[in-house]
């Protein structure tokens, strides 16, 4: 980005940290930010990584070296390439370690540990690819996820996409089993092709009450809080969440052996606000 677009972006943010509420008062002041306008490994101040296969059955196996920022942009990418497995057991039970030899690599950023937020609005722009086998996702997760486990911690997707559809859901435990809100939009009511080539903004607005999620501005869900009220146990959604950044190859994605590869999810900048009359 240069020096001209610099000062663009900063008026940008600056007007966009304050928006006027009735009455005049500041709603909004932005809290964190992640512009990626400096060339090589993401700030190790704002993100760690995510190691191996994850989660999900999926393909990729996440490592730190498939994350870039270059012209302004963190760049995801996702890549066919084999090489021998080094969590490798024939013994183990584990879908990963069963795996002689991986056949994907990816990247997958983590805020935890670093940039921590309970309510807020959360926003990144970003582009996807939509091609079969990608599976891109900006997402939380709550810090509690090491005490109790998924999906007692509490899950948003606030974007995820797999097989033609873009997808906005809160996942969370209750009474010992998965609940999940999930909407679903097929890209080609979006638009299509030309839609995935263009960036888009998506929006995460969460307080004690409700998660709304958005994109470009229009709700495409919204959850009550209270669904997660359960006596004996703490509400996930009015804990701390951290965010995630990654670009999943194959299980839900589809399967990627006919695509050509890199997949890349690229994100302009991602954005934390909270409300100006929170501490």
């Amino acid at each position: 980005m240069g020096i001209g677009q610099t000062v663009v972006a900063f008026c940008i943010v600056a007007l966009a940290a304050i928006h006027a509420a009735p009455g005049g008062a500041a709603e909004w002041k932005l809290v964190w930010q992640d512009e990626f306008d400096k060339d090589g490994k993401p700030d190790p101040a704002n993100w760690d990584y995510e190691h191996g296969f994850v989660r999900n059955n999926e393909l990729q196996w996440y490592q730190p070296e498939n994350a870039v920022c270059k012209d302004g942009m963190l760049i995801i990418e996702a890549r066919r390439e084999s090489k021998p497995n080094p969590s490798f057991d024939p013994k183990s039970s584990h879908w990963g370690a069963k795996r002689k030899t991986i056949e994907y690599t990816s990247a997958c950023l983590i805020s935890k540990g670093k940039h921590e937020f309970t309510y807020g609005k959360f926003e990144a722009r970003m582009r996807i690819d939509i091609r079969k086998g990608s599976w891109p996702a900006f997402w939380t997760l709550g810090t509690s996820i090491d005490k109790v486990g998924w999906p007692e911690c509490g899950e948003i997707d606030i974007m995820e996409f797999y097989t033609g559809t873009v997808l906005a859901n809160v996942c969370h435990g209750l009474n010992g089993k998965q609940k999940w809100l999930t909407t679903k939009k097929p890209v080609a009511e979006l638009g299509g092709d030309a839609w995935a080539k263009e960036f888009h903004v998506w929006t995460m607005e969460w307080d004690e009450k409700k998660v709304d999620l958005l994109l470009d501005g229009k709700l495409a869900a919204h959850f009550d809080c209270a669904g997660d009220d359960e006596p004996g146990k703490d509400n996930a959604f009015h804990k701390p969440h951290y965010i995630l950044l990654n670009q999943a190859i194959g299980s839900t994605g589809g399967d990627p052996s006919k695509t050509d590869f890199p997949v890349r999810l690229e994100v302009d900048w991602v954005r934390v606000y909270q409300r100006a009359d929170k501490p």
